[in-house]
């Protein structure tokens, strides 16, 4: 069996570090065979190593992003081969994640801490499949673009109502995939003088929105809600996130 790590990086939302950052904590955190793969638009500044490769080409209007070009991992022609575990570059490893590749299951993602209608009900923040599958997610998307903007607020919202509606979706253990925002940060006013916690039996602690990890390692965050997501710099955090 190969395994592949795979992450996407375009814009400019998040620089080459992220990428150089999580390619270390693979590295670090992985007993197997595991090849590491960056899908980008500007390969500049990623260190030795990583296989950086041009984005899969999609045909994207212009309009709020949403994650739908992640979605293109499941064309017919996608380059990669065998088990494939997607990890999004704000999400920080902070144990061993054989387990990530070896756990039985079609396609597992992240259970949503809050699911609703809105958000849906799992986050594809870190997912794992095989190559050459779920390509009618992809092919049903292309032919079908406005309806499925109309339906679904993002991509991990259509990709996991409908492979739940297949049966095919599985959920990574809760205990191994907890929110920074929601199981690590202390509530407000405690989040001023006590660092966030690192819940015990954590693999991934998983950044979504504001604050990002180098907003949390300087104690910065931006944004109407910066007094309540304060963040006291967790020393675990500078410890994992290197």
């Amino acid at each position: 069996m190969k395994y592949t790590v795979a992450c996407m990086k375009w814009g400019t939302k998040y620089g080459p570090e992220y990428v150089n950052i999580l390619f270390n904590m693979v590295k670090r955190n992985t007993t197997l065979p595991v090849e590491f793969v960056c899908f980008t638009d500007d390969a500049k500044g990623l260190q030795e190593g990583i296989d950086a490769r041009p984005l899969p080409t999609m045909d994207l209007p212009e309009d709020k992003e949403r994650g739908w070009r992640k979605l293109s991992c499941f064309k017919k022609d996608f380059e990669l081969e065998g088990r494939i575990l997607f990890i999004d570059l704000d999400t920080v490893i902070v144990a061993n994640m054989d387990e990530y590749f070896t756990m039985p299951g079609e396609f597992i993602v992240i259970r949503h801490w809050r699911p609703s209608e809105k958000h849906g009900i799992g986050e594809t923040g870190v997912y794992r499949y095989e190559a050459g599958q779920f390509t009618d997610l992809y092919d049903y998307f292309m032919a079908h673009m406005d309806e499925v903007k109309a339906n679904y607020r993002h991509e991990q919202a259509y990709v996991c109502d409908v492979l739940n509606k297949q049966g095919r979706l599985g959920f990574w253990p809760s205990e191994w995939m907890p929110s920074f925002k929601y199981n690590c940060m202390r509530p407000f006013p405690l989040n001023f003088f006590m660092e966030p916690v690192l819940p015990e039996k954590a693999k991934m602690v998983v950044f979504h929105g504001n604050p990002t990890p180098d907003q949390a390692l300087r104690g910065e965050v931006k944004g109407i809600k910066k007094f309540f997501r304060y963040v006291r710099t967790p020393q675990w955090l500078r410890q994992h996130w290197r």
